[in-house]
């Protein structure tokens, strides 16, 4: 059996980051290479898989029991953030981490410091694998993918494992928002699922952000600088203190448990006309659907001062909060929490401050909360997992199985 370290290792080989700016389903060619694979490793275990045109991986391990038991689903994401590099990722291996400050050796000088990051220090002892400085690592979500396919192999190769109908999903573009955005529910035939995308041991979510993205437009005039006055109007500028109205107080650095925020992701443009653009979140809908209203009502005190069509904004949802579509059915937390006590874990129930496939799916009629996949920092080159965590998210999947089983 393939150990979870080399798989993992195998998959962030693989470059799989999506593409925002793109129109097409997946966003990034690229995202089939590895979709390819993992279809490929399915059958080649025995597990019938397939791929489609949208580029979901399903595939099924049919129940070995005559027992009535609810088919239960595990999923993950194979693309990678478009907040730095996820091509030719170069991994380092520390082995019995011993507390210390890990040098990041493709950025001379760069440390992945305790001091800065003080959760390493709950992993002295265990095998880190983080990043050489120059891209993400990959973890969000290949952890999740290891380990479901880790899971998979062992049910294999035990036939005595007891377990009902197991449904395997991979998917596409969920950092971008669209991972599940034609993903066939009936199709995947699952009763309840979870997602492997959390991350540190024992993390247990099943809330998350309503979330929406905005695009603010800023229509300048442009006039030659030295006869500009009373005439020019500098996009740049004025889109700079349209940021200045929004909510000082309500920023991701600022903001922690159910504090939702906006945030500034890119800014450009020239004089004439400039774009900014903005994510914005709230686990209430209420303090949702208001923050939406803020920056609209933002751009109108632009118009009010510069002239109207200056500010424009479009704002696109892209999901809400899965809390009241998976707490009518507890039972599938529970079985998670007892699937982590099993393995030693103390569970952390805690809402998601960002989304998952399993949001969107939630509100499609499969409930799908989320556990971790035992990864840090995501996104950025700062990013670590440890093995053993892994191994125990690995483990929490097939106590689950067990569980739904009866046993």
């Amino acid at each position: 059996m393939e150990n979870i370290k080399d798989r993992f290792l195998r998959y962030v080989a693989v470059d799989t980051q999506s593409c925002e700016e793109s129109g097409t389903q997946p966003s990034a060619e690229k995202e089939l290479d590895l979709l390819r694979i993992l279809r490929d490793e399915l059958n080649a275990m025995g597990v019938e898989a397939v791929l489609d045109e949208f580029g979901y991986v399903m595939g099924t391990i049919p129940a070995n029991t005559d027992a009535d038991i609810p088919a239960v689903g595990f999923i993950a994401h194979v693309d990678t953030a478009p907040d730095a590099s996820g091509a030719d990722i170069k991994p380092q291996i520390i082995e019995n981490y011993d507390g210390s400050p890990i040098e990041l050796k493709g950025v001379p000088g760069l440390l992945l410091d305790p001091k800065e990051f003080p959760e390493i220090l709950a992993h002295r002892g265990e095998t880190i694998i983080t990043t050489d400085g120059t891209t993400l690592l990959g973890a969000d979500d290949k952890a999740g993918v290891a380990e479901i396919m880790n899971a998979v192999q062992y049910i294999v190769e035990h036939p005595e494992f007891k377990h009902g109908t197991i449904r395997i999903g991979f998917t596409p573009d969920e950092e971008i928002g669209r991972g599940v955005a034609k993903f066939d529910v009936r199709k995947f035939g699952a009763d309840y699922a979870y997602t492997m995308d959390g991350g540190e041991v024992g993390e247990l979510e099943f809330e998350n952000f309503n979330a929406a993205a905005a695009t603010v437009r800023i229509q300048g005039r442009n006039v030659h600088p030295g006869y500009a006055k009373g005439k020019m109007k500098n996009a740049i500028r004025i889109g700079m203190e349209l940021d200045s109205l929004l909510p000082s107080d309500q920023k991701p650095e600022l903001t922690e448990g159910y504090e939702g925020f906006f945030h500034i992701i890119h800014f450009g443009g020239s004089v004439e006309e400039a774009e900014f653009s903005y994510i914005i979140r709230d686990h209430s809908m209420e303090k949702y659907e208001e923050k939406k209203k803020v920056i609209q009502e933002c751009a109108d005190k632009i118009n009010a001062k510069y002239g109207e069509g200056t500010a424009t904004v479009e704002i696109r949802h892209q999901y809400y909060n899965m809390r009241k579509q998976v707490e009518p059915h507890y039972h599938i937390i529970e079985k998670a929490v007892k699937a982590m006590e099993m393995e030693g874990i103390k569970p952390k129930i805690q809402p998601i401050r960002g989304g998952t496939d399993g949001a969107n799916l939630s509100f499609m009629g499969l409930p799908c909360p989320n556990i971790f996949a035992g990864g840090l920092n995501f996104h950025g080159k700062m990013e670590w997992i440890p093995v053993e965590s892994m191994e125990k998210a690995s483990a929490v999947i097939l106590n689950i199985i067990r569980l739904f089983a009866g046993d």
